[in-house]
């Protein structure tokens, strides 16, 4: 997981919880998503990379 890139779908601010998708296992699927920075906003359609992963759905993630 760490290094792909995902596209935001919900947005992701401090104290939000928001959502990106991203490519794996030959699809895509939703994850949610927390600002590797915990102070940066990163709006909808924005291009992310993941910088950290929890699994099962929780993705930190940087724009790209």
């Amino acid at each position: 997981m760490v290094g792909l890139q995902g596209r935001v779908t919900g947005r992701i601010a401090p104290g939000l919880v928001g959502e990106v998708m991203v490519r794996v296992r030959g699809g895509a699927e939703a994850f949610m998503a927390y600002a590797a920075d915990p102070g940066e906003e990163i709006a909808v359609g924005t291009i992310v990379v993941v910088m950290d992963y929890h699994a099962p759905r929780t993705v930190y993630v940087s724009a790209f």
